[in-house]
Protein backbone atom coordinates (compact mmCIF):
# COMPACT_ATOMS: atom_id res chain seq x y z
CA UNK A 1 0.00 0.00 0.00
CA UNK A 2 1.34 3.43 -0.95
CA UNK A 3 1.47 6.21 1.63
CA UNK A 4 -1.02 8.97 0.99
CA UNK A 5 0.26 12.44 0.34
CA UNK A 6 -1.51 15.19 2.17
CA UNK A 7 -1.71 18.37 0.17
CA UNK A 8 -0.81 21.54 2.06
CA UNK A 9 -3.63 23.80 3.08
CA UNK A 10 -4.52 26.45 0.54
CA UNK A 11 -4.33 29.13 3.24
CA UNK A 12 -0.82 30.00 4.39
CA UNK A 13 -0.13 29.44 8.06
CA UNK A 14 0.58 33.16 8.39
CA UNK A 15 -3.15 33.69 7.88
CA UNK A 16 -3.66 32.27 11.36
CA UNK A 17 -3.26 35.21 13.76
CA UNK A 18 -2.44 32.97 16.73
CA UNK A 19 0.51 31.47 14.83
CA UNK A 20 1.82 34.91 13.88
CA UNK A 21 1.58 36.07 17.52
CA UNK A 22 3.42 32.93 18.63
CA UNK A 23 6.19 33.39 16.05
CA UNK A 24 6.49 37.06 17.01
CA UNK A 25 6.86 36.17 20.70
CA UNK A 26 9.46 33.48 20.00
CA UNK A 27 11.46 35.79 17.72
CA UNK A 28 11.36 38.57 20.31
CA UNK A 29 12.53 36.23 23.06
CA UNK A 30 15.36 34.85 20.95
CA UNK A 31 16.48 38.31 19.89
CA UNK A 32 16.36 39.57 23.47
CA UNK A 33 18.50 36.68 24.65
CA UNK A 34 21.02 37.21 21.83
CA UNK A 35 21.45 40.94 22.56
CA UNK A 36 21.70 42.00 18.89
CA UNK A 37 23.49 45.20 17.97
CA UNK A 38 21.78 45.88 14.64
CA UNK A 39 18.52 45.48 12.77
CA UNK A 40 20.28 43.03 10.42
CA UNK A 41 21.06 40.72 13.34
CA UNK A 42 17.43 40.90 14.44
CA UNK A 43 16.28 40.16 10.87
CA UNK A 44 18.52 37.08 10.83
CA UNK A 45 17.03 35.84 14.11
CA UNK A 46 13.47 36.47 12.88
CA UNK A 47 14.22 34.75 9.54
CA UNK A 48 15.38 31.59 11.32
CA UNK A 49 12.38 31.71 13.64
CA UNK A 50 9.61 32.19 11.08
CA UNK A 51 11.20 29.96 8.39
CA UNK A 52 8.89 30.72 5.44
CA UNK A 53 5.72 30.66 7.53
CA UNK A 54 4.88 34.31 7.01
CA UNK A 55 4.77 36.62 4.02
CA UNK A 56 7.31 39.38 3.43
CA UNK A 57 5.11 42.11 4.87
CA UNK A 58 4.55 40.20 8.10
CA UNK A 59 8.26 39.38 8.32
CA UNK A 60 9.19 43.06 7.99
CA UNK A 61 6.59 44.04 10.59
CA UNK A 62 7.99 41.55 13.10
CA UNK A 63 11.57 42.74 12.45
CA UNK A 64 10.51 46.36 12.85
CA UNK A 65 8.59 45.70 16.05
CA UNK A 66 11.38 43.67 17.67
CA UNK A 67 13.97 46.25 16.54
CA UNK A 68 11.95 49.08 18.07
CA UNK A 69 11.90 47.24 21.40
CA UNK A 70 15.55 46.16 21.48
CA UNK A 71 17.51 48.89 19.71
CA UNK A 72 16.28 51.96 21.55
Amino acid sequence: MHPQRVEPSSAPRSAVPERVRYLHAVAAARASAAKPASEQQIADIVRVTVDDEVDTRTFKAIVSDVSDDLLR
